[in-house]
C-alpha cells in the first residue's frame, strides 16, 4: 500500500457539516478496501483563484491516506462523480507529516518568505 496525499475542493453552496459527511463518505471507501486515513483537515471556505463551474469559493478538505491502486481508483470515480465536488487531486507521497498542514499554522508560525527578511538586512547595511 503507498501513501496519497488528496485535496478536495467542495463547493461554496454546501455546509460545512455536508462536506463532513462526504469526507465520511470518501474515507468510507478508503477502509472498506483496506487502507487508512492517516490524517484529516478542514481548511474552511477559501476564495477561489478562478471561476470553477460558477462558483467563486470552495471548501477545502486535505486528506492523507494509504491505500492500494484499485480502492484509490475507486475513491477517484466516486469523487468525480459527485456534483458537490468541484476539484480533487491526489498525489503519492513519501511519508505522512504528523504536524498541521503549512495552511493550517498560524501566520507566525509560518516561515517568513526571503523577501521580507532580506529587505530588513539590506536596510540596515544602507545605516551602517
Amino acid at each position: 500500500m503507498r501513501l496519497y496525499e488528496s485535496v478536495i475542493i467542495a463547493r461554496q453552496d454546501v455546509s460545512s457539516a455536508q462536506v463532513d459527511s462526504m469526507i465520511a463518505e470518501f474515507s468510507a471507501i478508503i477502509e472498506n478496501g483496506g487502507g487508512k486515513i492517516h490524517k484529516n483537515e478542514y481548511w474552511g471556505l477559501r476564495s477561489l483563484a478562478y471561476r470553477i463551474k460558477k462558483n467563486r469559493k470552495g471548501h477545502y478538505v486535505m486528506l492523507n491516506l494509504e491505500s492500494d491502486s484499485e480502492t484509490l481508483n475507486e475513491y477517484e470515480r466516486i469523487m468525480g462523480l459527485n456534483e458537490d465536488i468541484l476539484r480533487f487531486m491526489t498525489v503519492s507521497i513519501d511519508e505522512v507529516d504528523e504536524g498541521p498542514s503549512i495552511m493550517m499554522q498560524a501566520k507566525s508560525e509560518k516561515p517568513q518568505r526571503g523577501r521580507g527578511q532580506d529587505a530588513d538586512s539590506a536596510g540596515d547595511q544602507d545605516k551602517e
